[in-house]
């Protein structure tokens, strides 16, 4: 009557899911996922998730935020590290460092900030540990 199969649940399931931050709710607090997410409120924190990242006009991160793309109408200020590309709209205010794959603004953002350009941002890591150890042997 009772099937000794039980459908075991695994933490991938999430992957393609939406998570939303709607206007008017603020966080404290670091988030790690696995899908995407809608910000119209405000995070204060970390966010890091392999998926796509929309931050809507009324939207503001303050933190760091890593992530594969990301579009931005709203409003950010600290260390953004796009894996893929990083999108900013005319609305856009971006103040920080910025470490992208590609980038691509329209005119009318404000884009306040340091930023690296490489073709993937994940080799990033790799070559700057590899030029550490060449100095150090040098």
């Amino acid at each position: 009557m009772f099937s000794e199969k039980k459908a075991k649940k695994t933490f991938t399931e999430g992957v393609n899911e939406q998570n939303k931050i709607s206007q008017g709710t603020i966080i404290k607090g670091d988030i790690e996922a696995k899908g995407g997410f809608r910000i119209e409120g405000k995070l204060i924190g970390t966010l890091k998730t392999s998926g796509k990242v929309v931050v809507g006009k009324t939207g503001f991160l303050e933190g760091e935020l890593i992530c594969e793309n990301a579009d931005f109408e709203g409003k950010f200020d600290g260390t953004l590290q796009v894996n893929a590309l990083l999108s900013l709209k005319a609305s856009a205010q971006i103040e920080g460092e910025v470490n992208v794959g590609k980038l691509a603004i329209e005119p009318g953002a404000d884009f306040n900030a340091t930023c690296v350009m490489k073709g993937n941002v994940k080799n990033l890591k790799h070559e700057q540990a590899k030029e550490g150890k060449q100095k150090k042997q040098a």
